[in-house]
């Protein structure tokens, strides 16, 4: 029976789903923005009345909406690498002396705490 019923409310989930995305344009369909809101409640829809139910969430026929949802909007959507750019001359800049500047000053602190070690013995 609950089965049955979980079955007949996925179907609304997945309805109410199809209404929502009929107002996101083929443009707006891989922007996480517009399309968040009606994805965000066709999961939360499968995995409350799946809870209600007492019914397992995930479940197959919940990943079987997902995957249709997927599928029929999202198939054409792909994970976008993020674009790295060279920081600004003058932050590169003080990346490149920092270390420059640093290793002289600490050469001479090593020399002078070894001096200064010597001296106590």
């Amino acid at each position: 029976l609950t089965e049955g019923n979980y079955t007949y409310i996925t179907q609304k989930c997945w309805d109410y789903f199809v209404d929502l995305m009929r107002n996101v344009t083929t443009a707006e369909l891989c922007e996480w923005k517009v399309i968040s809101r009606p994805y965000s409640e066709l999961q939360g829809c499968l995995e409350s009345w799946a809870d209600h139910l007492n019914y397992n969430y995930p479940n197959a026929l919940a990943e079987q909406y997902i995957f249709q949802s997927h599928h029929r909007y999202f198939h054409n959507c792909t994970l976008e690498h993020p674009v790295y750019f060279d920081p600004p001359e003058d932050v590169l800049l003080a990346m490149i002396i920092a270390p420059i500047c640093l290793i002289p000053f600490l050469v001479t602190l090593v020399i002078w705490r070894s001096k200064d070690g010597k001296a106590q013995a």
